[in-house]
């Protein structure tokens, strides 16, 4: 049996871009889930692998695993096999993209030997995330560096979205999650780290779907597709790296970068509110080692957002800013994950 992209036994989660011969996933972990009957599962996909050794992500009733991408196959339309040798009965599986802008995925049908049953349905509450690597999942697999720095030259074969703290906190409220969160990214373009030398900023791509030139022309998100009950953002790593002299030399100690920062800051959450209404908003930053100044413009913003009427609290997980030098690993991720879901169960829902 083969349904198409766009039938609706196909759940998709995150933002995507349909087209009638085509679902395009552009942010990591946006997926697409499937409910059948039968031993196998098949996909026919569009993919490329813009750089490191990537993967495609599967999780076959709760259990993940992967298939590697190709370079060979970038830009062709290819089947690859989710799921086989599964016992006739009732399976759930996820295709889900592991990577961030070095991954490009176009889902076009399924198949499988049995039969496509009707979907799970989506939980009601709804998280929207705005992030860096760390919310992408990256070098989490870099299982035995816990507390130290990343491994050189490491290709992205660590990096897997699916356990990052912010996708684990979904799980954890049973939750649906849209993760716009991309490495290197900062707040303002011509900051941060990611896309050099044109480095691109959050300012100009959280109402995106394709966000990166790689991807094609960039689309503008409808935000009204999805309606958010809490909107987590995690930035504020990448923010102190000048992209225009390449130096880690942008000083949020100082009162003008400071206020210049903060006010771009309110002006996201103050266009997400418009958008979304009552919605309430989690400010934070990671275990991943920088200044805490960051954390404290972090906090003004949240006075001042509360002080305007907007619903914001700030987490500060118990070691933040100071746990590693490197990217999060899983250990450190699975601590995140269990702070940020008791905070938001005690301060926000």
């Amino acid at each position: 049996m083969i349904i198409s992209h766009n039938d609706p036994k196909v759940v998709y989660m995150g933002r995507t871009d349909v087209s009638e011969s085509e679902t395009k996933l552009f942010w990591a972990g946006s997926q697409a889930e499937v409910k059948f009957r039968g031993t196998k599962l098949s996909a026919v996909v569009n993919s490329t692998a813009l750089w490191g050794k990537l993967q495609f992500g599967i999780v076959t009733d709760g259990e993940m695993s992967g298939v590697p991408l190709v370079y060979e196959n970038n830009g062709r339309d290819i089947t690859i096999v989710l799921a086989e040798g599964l016992p006739d009965e009732e399976h759930t599986v996820i295709l889900y993209k592991r990577h961030a802008a070095n991954q490009l995925l176009a889902v076009k049908s399924f198949e499988t030997d049995g039969e496509f049953l009707e979907p799970n349905p989506l939980p009601e509450l709804k998280i929207e995330v705005y992030g860096d690597s760390v919310c992408a999942g990256e070098v989490i697999e870099a299982y035995d560096l816990v507390g130290r720095c990343d491994p050189e030259n490491h290709e992205s074969i660590y990096d897997n979205v699916r356990n990052s703290f912010v996708m684990q906190t979904a799980r954890n409220l049973n939750a649906q999650i849209h993760n716009i969160c991309q490495g290197g990214i900062a707040l303002f373009d011509g900051t941060g780290y990611f896309h050099a030398p044109d480095y691109i900023g959050l300012e100009s791509v959280y109402d995106k779907v394709c966000y990166f030139p790689e991807g094609g022309e960039p689309t503008v998100w409808d935000f009204r597709r999805y309606i958010p009950d809490i909107v987590i953002i995690a930035i504020g790593q990448n923010d102190k790296h000048n992209g225009k002299t390449d130096s880690d030399d942008i000083d949020i100690s100082s009162p003008a970068t400071r206020r210049e920062w903060e006010i771009a800051y309110q002006k996201l959450v103050r266009d997400l509110a418009d958008r979304y209404g009552d919605v309430k908003f989690v400010l934070t930053t990671t275990v991943l080692m920088h200044d805490a100044e960051w954390d404290k413009a972090i906090e003004e913003i949240k006075n001042d957002l509360c002080e305007s009427g907007i619903k914001a609290y700030h987490n500060l997980f118990s070691r933040n800013g100071a746990a590693t030098p490197g990217h999060p690993r899983l250990a450190e991720h699975d601590e995140m994950a269990r702070e940020l879901t008791a905070f938001i169960k005690e301060n926000v829902l």
